[in-house]
């Protein structure tokens, strides 16, 4: 990894290049996952089962696109009980923090005669999508999953695809512990397809959410408009704030938990200590060279990987606001006083104890995050992605009279007649309707006497 330094001539550049992720150009992929996705709109399953062979040399029939229940219950006794028993721990601690996040109905006095307000209802169907290819995430399923049912979504659709054939035991106790309605044996494109379309067997849903491939994450995005989705995720990125007292062995361990994920994940440590960059690269070198994953660490550590030195904490921030990480942990003696002009992050560790990695499994905050920068104007997954707000108007005889005049004023100056209309005619006729009433009342006064 490179020592970089703020007051270099050509540090500017530098960062730049950093800040843009390395994006690749993909026109050819979305090609070809347009036609993935047509393929999937006219001809169904029968698309998603030559896909699938295709694609994944599995053979299936309609039949066998949907997992049975037997076989999703039978996942969750072949796994050992210790992992059994943290995915279920993982799981409760999840609900809890997502279920203390889920907006609320609520509603306002909005001036005489006036009320307002907003009806927070759950989606009918989401679709999740875990990935099968070179890892299984069975902790993205409790991530996905878990905020959706906390949310009260009215049924859960998993798509994830069969690795070698077969399908991820964890995956599907965790799908299990979850309470995923249905299981689909379907990935990539075409999995997204029939989750946005529908096909015979599979039902189409409101909205699709969970990390996946280029392919994948092309297919969110050209069906988002038939549906909703979480976001367009990109590769893992973490960026540490160190100060002096951080412990360079702490640092180096935290960077390749993110860097193994992939080649592409960027891994970023800025410090205002040259003593702890020195101290934290010599310990990536040792780390690294004991590392199972090691190759893919050094590809994601070479294309993406820096040690930044900053002149001052404030600089240092300001480096971490440009970058908007997804993954931001800040290695300091206080924390609280960095926290506060922190503006973008996915996420934010606090303190030398609070590693990513317990962020990632079972905390409790989602770890589908706002990924390349995106942390300037996404948040994490959670309950409020699973519901969806109704405005709430509740007008009385009085609040017509008192609202009106400004409704037909604006309906006239953007040349609305039809809008000014439809004020008037209530207008008009409560006023009438109030006189009426006043006379009738006064007639009876007089033949009470």
């Amino acid at each position: 990894m490179p020592l970089l330094s703020t007051t270099s001539k050509d540090f500017g550049r530098t960062f730049d290049r950093i800040c843009e992720r390395g994006l690749v150009d993909g026109r050819q992929v979305e090609t070809e996952v347009r036609a993935i996705m047509e393929a999937v709109r006219r001809k169904g399953d029968r698309a998603l089962i030559q896909l699938t062979r295709k694609f994944d040399g599995l053979r299936l029939t309609p039949a066998t696109l949907e997992v049975d229940r037997r076989t999703i219950r039978a996942a969750g006794r072949g796994l050992p009980a210790a992992a059994l028993r943290t995915l279920e721990v993982a799981a409760a601690r999840i609900a809890r923090f997502h279920a203390k996040a889920r907006p609320r109905s609520w509603r306002m006095d909005g001036g005489p005669g006036v009320k307002l307000g907003e009806q927070v209802t759950p989606l009918d169907r989401v679709g999740v999508y875990a990935p099968g290819g070179k890892a299984t995430y069975p902790s993205s399923v409790l991530m996905a999953a878990v905020p959706a049912r906390a949310a009260g979504v009215g049924e859960i659709v998993l798509a994830t695809p069969a690795s070698g054939g077969k399908l991820s035991p964890a995956v599907l106790a965790a799908a299990e512990i979850a309470g995923v309605d249905r299981v689909f044996r379907i990935g990539g494109a075409q999995a997204i397809a029939a989750l946005a379309y529908g096909t015979r067997t599979v039902p189409r849903v409101d909205k699709i959410v969970g990390p996946g491939n280029i392919y994948v994450a092309t297919a969110k995005r050209l069906a988002f408009g038939e549906v909703g989705i979480d976001a367009i995720a990109g590769p893992t990125e973490i960026l540490i704030l160190a100060d002096q007292t951080a412990n360079p062995e702490w640092l180096a361990a935290d960077l390749l938990s993110q860097a193994e994920h992939d080649e592409d994940a960027r891994a970023i440590l800025i410090s205002t200590s040259r003593a702890i960059l020195e101290k934290t690269r010599a310990a990536l070198a040792r780390q690294m060279a004991r590392a199972p994953r090691r190759r893919i660490i050094e590809k994601a550590l070479a294309r993406g990987g820096a040690l930044i030195r900053a002149r001052s904490a404030a600089e240092a921030v300001g480096l971490a606001n440009r970058y908007a990480p997804e993954h931001l942990e800040l290695a300091v003696a206080r924390p609280s006083l960095w926290l506060r002009q922190i503006r973008h992050a996915g996420a934010i560790f606090l303190g030398h104890n609070s590693t990513v990695v317990l962020g990632d499994f079972v905390a409790g905050p989602n770890h589908v995050l706002p990924t390349a920068g995106t942390a300037r104007f996404f948040s994490p997954l959670g309950a409020q992605d699973f519901v969806k707000r109704s405005s709430v108007i509740e007008v009385s005889r009085a609040g017509i009279q008192r609202l009106g005049p400004h409704a037909r004023t604006l309906a006239g100056l953007e040349g609305l007649a039809g809008h000014a209309e439809a004020v008037r005619v209530r207008m008009e006729a409560d006023r009438g309707g109030r006189s009426r009433r006043a006379d009738g009342s006064r007639r009876k006064e007089r033949r009470g006497r």
